[in-house]
């Protein structure tokens, strides 16, 4: 329990009315959550408006409500707060409900399009092997420490995010991880919250469904960097054109890390094999279990920021060489005859386009690459042709399948990703809506030496059809078919 006052403090307010001594018990933005006492946040959302749902809040016992827009006739015995942003609004007020638990901690971020589970569960991976108590928000899993919490969003919204943070602060973690995805940012979820450090990965083609125009999708990124205060750092992969785009107007302190380019933090790869790689960090020599480009340059970000926060780097890779990859990332399943099954949760053009070459670095002309790959329904549809152009291109044969279809066609899917087949392409390529069927028949197609990746799902344990989410878990199903065949 608060006083209203000190929820609202450091909020942009533009009119207030009521008793702002008054306690508070919680602060909810779903109507349907109200209980006596609450402060409601009307937000307006993609879907819905929260401002429709506020007589149902007063009705459920809500005593204050925080909006863009006053009622034309506003109960007298709640406190009525409008101001110009009620999503920030919402984020500054849980930051300030919870005690704001993220200046506690040293709470560094992750964005990018590709990389951020893998960079933030490192990190926390990391830490906790420097004997730190440490907390981790990811699209796999959220922890507290070694308790496993479930993740349903990459990031949590407002409340749950500093009502966590609040646990980890309790549970005496000194740091705390987390993804920053683009929505998270421009939905103002990071509203509030104090951070010691934000990383950037790389900007592709991804999530024009929701931002429209990539220009869109590069402003969400880059507003959580002008967001940050002085005595942070942003650390920017200078790979990326994007990078030095993030630093424009950050207040924060500037670095940068590259494979190819003069930076401040720097990495090559000495070789690599399906089993890990070799790497030459800043001048030291270190083994790894990770392969490809893309993950030496996550580990170079992981190096990067333990230094920033004061590990050293002998420690740094030391613990570096002892961790492994972060399930359902290039994930590596062998069958007893030598086929290799590889799990990524590449969803993308660009990292399709990453891991593909990755294997072709690695492989043998004499193995084949099976790719088995779809596209998620209700999504950006523009990306479902070049996803297909990109597998038969780089691979030996391909099987399109369904990926997560949710509320569309199947059928329909795939008949967009086969308009990026060319009639050359088309004689390697197959199509089987069935994913289950798709998996056993790239094993059925292998034999001893060759490669089969899953592309697309990653870790997730499920396959959603019809809005419902079935069990299904791609290493289940690669790993059960090699085992059979």
């Amino acid at each position: 329990m608060k006083q209203l006052d000190e929820i609202l403090a450091g909020i942009d307010i533009v009119s207030f009315s009521g008793d702002e001594k008054r306690d508070i018990k919680d602060i909810v933005f779903d109507s349907r959550n109200v209980k006596p006492d609450s402060l409601f946040v009307a937000v307006k959302g993609s879907k819905s408006d929260g401002h429709d749902y506020i007589n149902l809040a007063l009705e459920s016992g809500a005593s204050a409500i925080i909006c863009e827009s006053l009622p034309d006739n506003p109960d007298n015995k709640v406190c009525w707060i409008k101001t110009g942003d009620s999503a920030k609004a919402l984020g500054q007020a849980s930051s300030n409900f919870y005690g704001r638990p993220s200046a506690s901690l040293k709470l560094v971020g992750v964005t990018g399009t590709n990389g951020k589970t893998t960079i933030a569960t490192l990190l926390y991976r990391m830490f906790t092997g420097l004997g730190n108590k440490c907390g981790l928000f990811s699209t796999v899993c959220n922890y507290i420490i070694d308790k496993e919490l479930p993740a349903t969003h990459t990031t949590p919204d407002p409340v749950q995010l500093n009502r966590l943070l609040a646990e980890m602060r309790a549970a005496g973690c000194d740091y705390a991880f987390m993804e920053v995805s683009s929505h998270s940012a421009d939905q103002q979820r990071i509203a509030g919250l104090e951070f010691a450090g934000a990383i950037f990965t790389n900007l592709t083609h991804d999530h024009l469904d929701y931002h429209k125009t990539f220009s869109n999708y590069l402003a969400a990124k880059k507003s959580w960097f002008d967001s940050l205060p002085e005595n942070a750092f942003a650390l920017v992969n200078a790979d990326d054109k994007n990078g030095l785009v993030m630093l424009q107007n950050c207040k924060a302190h500037h670095y940068t890390f590259s494979l190819r380019s003069m930076a401040d933090f720097r990495c090559g790869i000495i070789d690599q094999s399906f089993e890990g790689m070799g790497l030459k960090i800043m001048g030291e020599e270190v083994w790894t279990r990770f392969i490809g480009d893309y993950n030496a340059s996550n580990l170079l970000a992981v190096c990067a920021a333990s230094e920033l926060l004061g590990a050293e780097r002998k420690e740094i890779l030391t613990i570096l060489s002892s961790l492994s990859p972060v399930p359902g990332r290039l994930e590596v399943i062998r069958s007893p005859e030598g086929i290799t099954g590889i799990v990524d949760y590449a969803h993308t053009p660009d990292a399709l386009m990453n891991v593909i070459g990755t294997l072709n670095k690695i492989r043998k002309d004499n193995m084949q690459l099976i790719t088995v790959v779809g596209a998620g329904g209700d999504r950006d549809r523009t990306k479902r042709p070049k996803m297909a152009a990109i597998s038969a291109e780089g691979s030996t044969r391909v099987i399109l399948t369904s990926d997560n279809p949710r509320t569309e066609d199947p059928e329909k899917i795939l008949d967009d990703m086969e308009e990026g087949i060319t009639p050359e392409l088309k004689n390697k390529t197959v199509r089987i809506v069935d994913r289950r069927q798709a998996i056993k028949t790239a094993v059925m197609m292998a034999v001893p030496g060759d490669v089969i990746l899953v592309a697309g799902k990653g870790h997730e344990p499920y396959q959603e059809i019809n809005g419902v989410k079935h069990h299904f878990d791609d290493r289940e199903e690669i790993r059960k078919a090699l085992l059979q065949k």
